[in-house]
Order: C-alpha cells, then sequence, then structure tokens
C-alpha cells in the first residue's frame, strides 16, 4: 500500500497551514514513513475546490470548511472530516471602522464580498436577520485574491475574514475594523477548516491516516512552542511568493497558534455537540438539500467526523 499521501489545501500557504509545512520540514513525515505532497489551489486558478479534488480522486485529503462536509453527503459523496484543523472557530465578519457599519442589521441595502462559498450568503443573511434587519443585502463576488482588497478600495461594505490573517494585516496596517462573530449573533458555526477524507479512502488506508495526523499533530503542537521558528518553516518550505513579509507572516503565527489546540493540548479532535449543532441550525433554515433538491430533515452528525484516526495521538505538553 502506497506511503504517498496528497494534500489539497483551500488557500495558497498560510498560518493555517503552518503544521503541515513544518511537519513536511522537520521530517516528521519522512520518520512516519510518509511522502507528503501538497498541492495549492493557485495552481490552477482556483478552477477545483479541494473538496472536489478529493471526490475525484485527484487528492487524498482537502483542507475544507464544514460545509462541504455537509453538501458532499448530502450528494451522495461519502466525505467525512478527519480533524480539525483549528480547534475553534478564528473568523468574523467585518466593516471598516470608519464605515459606521457597527451591526450586522446596517448590512442591509449594503454589499458584502463573497467567496461564494456553500451556505455562506444563507448565513450572512441569517446573521443580519437576528440582529433584527431584514437579511437584504447585495451579494459581490470579486476575484479571490481580491476580496480583502475590495473591503480596503470600498467595493465592498462587509467580508468575511480569518482574524490571525487579515485581522493582522488589518492591525499591522492600522486598518480599524469592527467584527461580527458568528457565535454572537446565534449561528453555531462549526469547525473550519477541518481535513476531509473519502470515507472509504480512509477505512482502506488507516493506519497510514493515523501516522499522517500523528506527524500533522506534531508540526502543529511545535507551531505552538515555538512561533517564530515555525513561522521561518513555512516561509522556507513552502517557497510561495504571497509570504515575504516575514513580520507579518511571524504576526499572524504568534495569533493562530492559539487557535491549533484544544483546551485539552489535543489538535485535531472534534466534539460531537458542534457539528450537531451546526447540523440543526442547517436544518432549522431550511438549507440542506439533496442531490435531488429535497429538503434533509435530519442529519446523524456522528456521520459527518470521526476521531478514530486520532486515538493515540500525544497532546501537548502542558508547560
Amino acid at each position: 500500500m502506497s506511503s504517498h499521501i496528497r494534500l489539497a489545501l483551500d488557500w495558497t500557504p498560510n498560518t493555517n497551514h503552518t503544521g503541515f509545512y513544518v511537519a513536511l520540514a522537520r521530517g516528521d513525515y519522512e520518520r512516519a514513513g510518509l511522502t507528503v505532497e501538497i498541492s495549492t489551489p493557485d495552481q490552477d486558478k482556483y478552477q477545483t475546490t479541494p473538496a472536489k479534488r478529493v471526490a475525484q480522486g485527484e487528492a487524498d485529503l482537502a483542507i475544507t470548511p464544514s460545509e462541504s462536509i455537509f453538501s458532499y453527503q448530502a450528494n451522495g459523496v461519502p466525505l467525512v472530516a478527519v480533524a480539525a484543523v483549528l480547534a475553534r472557530d478564528a473568523s468574523a465578519v467585518v466593516t471598516l471602522r470608519q464605515s459606521g457599519i457597527t451591526r450586522p442589521r446596517q448590512l442591509d441595502g449594503k454589499v458584502y464580498a463573497s467567496y461564494a462559498a456553500r451556505y455562506e450568503d444563507d448565513i450572512i443573511r441569517q446573521m443580519i436577520q437576528n440582529d433584527g434587519g431584514n437579511g437584504q443585502f447585495i451579494s459581490h463576488q470579486p476575484a479571490r485574491l481580491d476580496i480583502w482588497n475590495s473591503l480596503l478600495t470600498g467595493e465592498a461594505d462587509a467580508t468575511w475574514i480569518f482574524l490571525p490573517w487579515e485581522g493582522v494585516e488589518a492591525d499591522i496596517r492600522g486598518i480599524e475594523l469592527n467584527q461580527f462573530l458568528l457565535d454572537d449573533y446565534e449561528i453555531p458555526y462549526g469547525y473550519s477548516p477541518v481535513l476531509a477524507a473519502n470515507r472509504d479512502w480512509a477505512e482502506q488506508n488507516a493506519d497510514l491516516l493515523h501516522r499522517f495526523l500523528t506527524a500533522t499533530a506534531a508540526g502543529f503542537r511545535f507551531a505552538v512552542d515555538n512561533p517564530d521558528e515555525a513561522a521561518r518553516l513555512l516561509i522556507d518550505s513552502s517557497k510561495h511568493p504571497t509570504l515575504t513579509n516575514r513580520n507579518f507572516v511571524e504576526q499572524s503565527q504568534l495569533s493562530a497558534s492559539g487557535y491549533y489546540l484544544d483546551a485539552d493540548g489535543h489538535w485535531g479532535y472534534m466534539h460531537r455537540n458542534v457539528w450537531a449543532s451546526f447540523a440543526n441550525w442547517l436544518i432549522r433554515n431550511h438549507l440542506l438539500t439533496d442531490a435531488d433538491g429535497e429538503l434533509i430533515q435530519r442529519v446523524d452528525a456522528a456521520t459527518l467526523f470521526t476521531n478514530a484516526y486520532l486515538e493515540g495521538v500525544p497532546e501537548a505538553v502542558k508547560l
């Protein structure tokens, strides 16, 4: 059985991905008997999502939002989350402080820069409604790499960001933001991103996957303990043109490292209640449909994820 694993990233290399690059650079994968090939979506100009690459057999593992797990399973593809890349949500919907848009309800009639991700605009609409608005906004879809800039140039009034990435960039540049956290507006958002696999592939390659996750967890734990060195390894091993500002990457790494491990020091482990809460929210809001367009009334959260391949992975040492 091959020891080669193909990992499809969800974005150009960034500090959500540091543990993978650290494990690669420090030889954790090699010591586990693995050859890991990492691909980035800009290689095909974002034509194929990482989840679709797994579904088509072009990758073994994909980094993807939990929404993709719901969407693919609803359409008969056995995509399953095998690890949470981040232990808790590190995202927020943001507006510029100078815009005066200080609450989601003020986004009625405004322009939202969208990634066109599954359920994204529905989530934004519900956030606005939960804050007392009517949820009628203009969804604008810039090129993926222009979404953040569309907020800065005034082309859009709001967008969804990762706080350890665009949030850090804003801090460094002195750009003040208003942040709307989904949980504050009664949206029980799931893990994002997660590491996803085809369930059949995972079952057939259980030992391989366990060794990969064990090595990856070591990479993320190293990043928590050594953020500056981890930032250097990310830059040096990814060799990507978007990672040229070492100061920014180091500050982003310091922020991102606070999201990697759960309260028990584990990387990757997922809790059923997080999946169940998001599933129930999607169902209540009539957002889950099957391949025929029929509403899905029930989802067994246990089918969406598994911690089985993380069993026995060491936790971080408490200092």
